[in-house]
């Protein structure tokens, strides 16, 4: 069959077998176009992608979907290794953090805000340590430690919060429900936190919930409730809300739903003092900019009367502030300056154990938390309706198998839904080929 090499500009013909590997198509590609690639630091290496993903060496053009007549982009890559890793104990994958030799220079706090935007983990609930245990402070810089390039650094979370994290990454709305704790402060927190993962990774059906309990995307996650005492020095980022992570993620649905349940989200302002929209320009995401800028210069019907947003939106923090300042003086005589109690932990940086090395916990939990499901809610995941679908291919190999080739499949952006799932079915019947 006959395909296109797109490369440097010019659209060149080839003609190769329906099972050609993608390795043996490069080779062809440095003969035919000449290409010349440096071994020197850092090596060049050629990239060839389809359909927005990139091809990798040892698959068969047939089994991802080229035929004859496709387009394949040819690109000149320049190696780049990280400038360290980190260790999440929560998914227990490997994050490669890029960089150069500067990058080891950088600040803790800097560098969890990498970390925090790379795993959609807020970043009081994690903190990062040396391979020999020593906790990284936001204070002090990366050479304070001497951690050298190519470091793996570890990152845990509070103990017995591995499973809710987990819950909350994968938008399973039952383990979230099933893993909160019974203090009440912690709860609260836990809840925010999750609101936040839920609009970093775009789980609508539990940002849903989440808003449903009282939650609030126009609120910063905060501090956990044991770090009160010491939050005037904690992450600036402990002031971003759901809202401009949503924004900052390009996550248009979720922002649709918080704005629809809250219109003062559309001033929200995060640590740097900008507001979604300035956010959402920032990270080029062209659909959210629109919605948002739409909605800013929209009116808003009242009885009676009809308002501009912006003039909306000012008087509904006027009245917010005055409730605020009226509650304030209610209780000025009996309120104290930290919502504790006798005998509540508190963690000061530097004298006592963080209680933040992912240990697991025994948590009792009260049966009343989880909802009633009916028979007309679909509970399940999305990758779960695919591997229903997919289960006639698969009665030979293990789920965690599926899951990676749906994973492979959905990489291929540029392509419709069926077309990604088709993708993938042909990936896993071509393993159980070789299996055989």
């Amino acid at each position: 069959m006959r395909i296109f090499i797109c490369f440097e500009g010019s659209s060149t013909p080839i003609d190769v077998p329906p099972d050609q590997t993608v390795g043996a198509i490069k080779q062809m590609i440095k003969g035919n176009f000449m290409v010349q690639l440096s071994n020197d630091k850092p090596q060049q290496y050629l990239e060839l992608s389809y359909g927005g993903a990139v091809l990798q060496d040892s698959w068969a053009l047939f089994d991802v979907g080229i035929t004859s007549g496709r387009a394949i982009r040819c690109l000149i890559k320049t190696e780049q290794k990280p400038a360290m890793w980190v260790f999440n104990a929560v998914t227990g994958e490997t994050l490669p953090v890029m960089g150069n030799e500067a990058s080891l220079h950088m600040s803790v706090a800097h560098l969890k805000t990498v970390v925090s935007m790379q795993t959609g983990l807020p970043v009081s609930t994690f903190r990062l340590s040396t391979p020999a245990g020593v906790q990284l402070y936001d204070c002090n810089q990366l050479k304070d430690y001497a951690i050298k390039e190519g470091t793996t650094l570890r990152l845990d979370t509070w103990d017995g919060w591995v499973q809710y994290l987990r819950g909350c990454l994968r938008g399973h709305k039952l383990t979230v429900q099933g893993h909160l704790l019974e203090n009440l402060p912690v709860m609260r927190f836990q809840l925010q936190v999750a609101l936040y993962i839920a609009a970093a990774l775009g789980h609508l059906d539990l940002a849903w919930w989440l808003l449903e309990r009282g939650m609030h995307a126009e609120k910063p996650v905060g501090v956990h409730p044991y770090r009160q005492w010491c939050h005037q020095t904690s992450h600036r980022d402990t002031w971003k809300c759901p809202i401009h992570t949503a924004a900052e993620k390009g996550q248009l649905l979720i922002l649709k739903l918080f704005i629809s349940k809250n219109p003062l989200a559309l001033a929200c302002r995060d640590p740097a003092g900008r507001n979604p929209l300035k956010v959402a320009v920032q990270h080029g995401h062209s659909d959210c900019v629109h919605y948002l800028a739409n909605k800013l210069c929209s009116q808003v019907s009242l009885p009676n009367i009809v308002l501009p947003m912006r003039i909306y939106i000012q008087i509904k923090r006027w009245v917010c502030l005055g409730h605020k300042r009226a509650a304030s003086n209610r209780c000025q005589y009996t309120c104290a300056a930290f919502n504790a109690r006798m005998g509540d932990t508190f963690l000061v940086d530097g004298f006592n154990q963080p209680n933040m090395s992912s240990n697991s916990i025994k948590v009792a939990t009260k049966p009343s938390r989880r909802i009633k499901i009916t028979h007309n809610q679909d509970v399940r995941s999305r990758e779960d309706h695919l591997l229903d679908k997919i289960s006639p291919h698969c009665s030979r190999m293990a789920k965690e198998k599926a899951i990676y080739c749906l994973t492979i499949a959905s990489t291929f952006t540029e392509k419709p839904w069926l077309e990604q799932l088709s993708i993938a079915r042909t990936l896993i019947r071509r393993h159980d080929h070789n299996m055989a």
